[in-house]
């Protein structure tokens, strides 16, 4: 802990300390038998594949006509972004539904990336993040999916942490600040995930969402969430619909 940094009050950092005992196990249970988020895509939950990487990772990516098209009026910065992360996506695709790898993708109203197709066609919901230089991208084979990432911001005000961990802010608020900022990160990845999923953005209000900081899954309205904390070394996570029943 720096010098600079606030101390945790005792009775916080006994809270937090219970927290961790108690997630202790399961993260080790599930570090010992899930495979981390590679570029090649993972299966996080039956029908549903997440990918995530470095932009460097990729060298020179490949690039669909119609997503270079789509990306021509952008800012260069943009432009890059945008195009790795069709990139990441339609790798994704090709490892899990090489049928689908081509089609257009098309912004629907809400803003959603959705496959372009046959009105007939049986098409899995998409989903692209960026931050910074890394990228995430996800498929569900049964229904919408939301997915972001996002490294630890630099600065991290105490109204931020108020505003999107409520009631879990004081204990978050008291951690040192690295992983203060690195706890916010997971719990906001969760959040956007969620309304990116249900296809409403901010306008869903992701701050309100309640999530326990440390917890690996959950459920918000009619999608499943899992903060992938054993499976990413940046903060990662998704929502989705859950598999119907066999």
């Amino acid at each position: 802990m720096s010098p600079r940094e606030p101390v945790p009050p005792p009775v916080l950092l006994a809270a937090l300390s219970r927290e961790s005992a108690a997630l202790g196990p399961a993260l080790s249970r599930e570090s010992a038998v899930l495979p981390e988020v590679t570029a090649d895509g993972t299966e996080v939950a039956p029908g549903v594949w997440v990918a995530s990487a470095d932009r460097a990772d990729f060298g020179e990516p490949d690039v669909h006509p119609g997503d270079l098209a789509e990306a021509g009026g952008r800012p260069a910065w943009r432009r890059a972004e945008f195009l790795a992360g069709r990139h990441l996506l339609r790798r994704l695709l090709r490892r899990v539904r090489p049928d689908l790898a081509a089609l257009p993708v098309r912004i629907d109203p809400a803003g959603k990336p959705r496959l372009g197709g046959a009105p007939d066609l049986a098409l899995p919901g998409i989903t692209i993040s960026h931050d910074g230089d890394r990228i995430a991208a996800a498929v569900c084979a049964h229904g919408d999916v939301g997915v972001d990432v996002q490294l630890p911001p630099d600065r991290l005000s105490d109204s931020a942490v108020r505003r999107c961990l409520g009631s879990h802010a004081p204990a978050v608020t008291a951690l040192p600040r690295a992983r203060r900022a690195r706890e916010f990160a997971w719990v906001w990845t969760v959040q956007e995930a969620c309304v990116k999923a249900d296809g409403t953005g901010m306008g869903g209000r992701p701050w309100s969402i309640d999530v326990p900081p440390g917890a690996l899954s959950g459920r918000w309205g009619r999608f499943t969430w899992l903060s992938l904390r054993t499976r990413s070394p940046v903060p990662l996570s998704c929502a989705f619909h859950p598999a119907p029943p066999r």
